[in-house]
């Protein structure tokens, strides 16, 4: 792996100039997609050295923007960009794959992580074919765009935990931005919090019409991809299957939604890693043991994703800016923002929960204590629930007995709460260490 030094691309300079605001601005949104899709294509193999055409082009403007959000805020991020030599079948005579990452420094512990990444690569039908035009509005400029769009609005504020802001190439490729972005994070010891994969979050409308403008789906896997056998086993003995932290992420995630009611989505959680079959660049991250989650459109069109431009009895194929609806991504823009404030203000969730109560009709929580929380909250359901019914707060303390609640019908979890409320993910409690 190694640090590239930046190329400041002269079409850095013709975006059209869009009033900042303090919120995701669709137009802004709608005019960073036209760019990207005016690199003609984005795939991977693509030239990396034309000022004006392919994956170069597009991720030295990428970085250009990332640099000028930066100066608007005295520096306040640092960009940069990593690379790795990949092979592999979709790279059979191998490939530098180059990922852009803004960092915003936390003011706390910025050794604390929170992630939100696209994949800025673009394909058409054929995933080995890169002189074709390959506009990838949609798969993923929006994403881009998005990821872009949140550091423009969170640049000027602090936060005790760093927020990187990660544009990655290789993804059409076989995930490669995502491996690379997995080992940045472990080389550079990076406790990663969280890491919110944008991928296919611009459109509404369906391959069959239907529109579905008020939802987002959130993809999470239960089951950690990094569980080794002991961890299995114990996971058998207590449960937890529908708890692990990327689980615990998507329903952090549904809660900050249900919360901003002005921001207008739902939170679909999908309960499985990605679309059926499928994945993303957050598949590296669980695989290296970070939480992850997907984000993508409520309703897929198909006839957009992967497809080569063109018109077959009256019907449009391809992925292009006029099959996008920028207010929605905006929309989308702006849960994703809301959830970058919350898990960088937040402590880091607690290292480990423990559970006390067999043969008794209390239960009995324990926990690790965690920097920088002022107090800690409880929460617990049915063992035959998914969602948390019933919570309490702990304040000055590491402890708490849950009377009347039977641990052997009930899970039960704790989140760590900052001095301004933000709270962590939830640990899933278990039985306690042997001594």
């Amino acid at each position: 792996m190694k640090i590239l030094s930046l190329l400041v691309a002269a079409s850095a300079l013709s975006t059209p100039a869009i009033a900042q605001t303090q919120a995701p601005d669709p137009a802004r949104l709608k005019a960073t997609v036209e760019k990207l899709v005016s690199f003609g294509t984005r795939h991977t193999l693509s030239s990396a050295s034309n000022p004006k055409r392919g994956i170069g082009a597009a991720r030295a403007w990428a970085a250009a923007e990332f640099a000028r959000i930066s100066k608007t805020c005295g520096g306040c991020l640092k960009v940069e960009s990593v690379s790795e030599r990949f092979t592999g079948p979709r790279v059979p005579d191998g490939a530098d794959v180059v990922d852009v990452l803004a960092i915003q420094t936390g003011t706390g512990d910025p050794n604390q992580v929170v992630i939100i990444a696209a994949h800025i690569d673009s394909r058409v039908s054929d995933v080995m074919d890169f002189t074709s035009d390959a506009p990838g509005a949609n798969d993923n400029g929006s994403g881009s765009a998005l990821v872009i769009e949140a550091a423009r609005v969170l640049a000027a504020e602090k936060f005790d935990g760093t927020i990187v802001y990660a544009l990655l190439s290789g993804e059409e490729q076989g995930l490669l931005g995502g491996k690379l972005l997995a080992n940045t994070a472990k080389a550079r010891g990076w406790q990663v919090r969280a890491m919110l994969n944008n991928d296919i979050v611009g459109n509404t409308t369906g391959q069959n019409g239907r529109i579905v403008a008020d939802r987002v789906r959130v993809f999470s896997e239960g089951i950690r991809s990094a569980e080794d056998a002991k961890a299995g086993m114990t996971r058998r003995g207590i449960g937890g299957e529908d708890d692990g932290p990327s689980r615990a992420l998507a329903k952090a995630i549904d809660d900050i939604a249900e919360a901003n009611p002005q921001i207008g989505l739902d939170v679909f959680a999908v309960r499985r890693p990605d679309r059926f079959g499928r994945g993303g660049d957050h598949t590296p991250l669980l695989e290296a043991g970070y939480p992850a989650v997907r984000f993508s459109v409520g309703i897929e069109n198909y006839d957009r994703q992967h497809q080569d431009l063109r018109v077959e009895a009256g019907r449009d194929y391809g992925d292009t800016v006029k099959g996008m609806d920028f207010p929605y991504l905006a929309k989308v823009t702006a849960l994703n923002v809301a959830a970058l404030r919350t898990l960088a203000r937040a402590p880091a969730a607690p290292a480990v929960v423990s559970l006390d109560g067999a043969l008794s009709m209390d239960t009995r929580v324990f926990w690790d204590a965690v920097p920088g929380a002022s107090a800690y909250k409880v929460f617990w359901r049915r063992a035959d629930a998914q969602d948390w019914a019933d919570s309490r707060v702990v304040t000055g303390a590491t402890e708490t007995v849950l009377k009347d609640v039977v641990v052997d019908d009930h899970f039960i979890g704790v989140a760590a709460i900052g001095k301004d409320g933000a709270a962590s993910i939830v640990t899933f409690g278990g039985m306690a260490p042997r001594k």
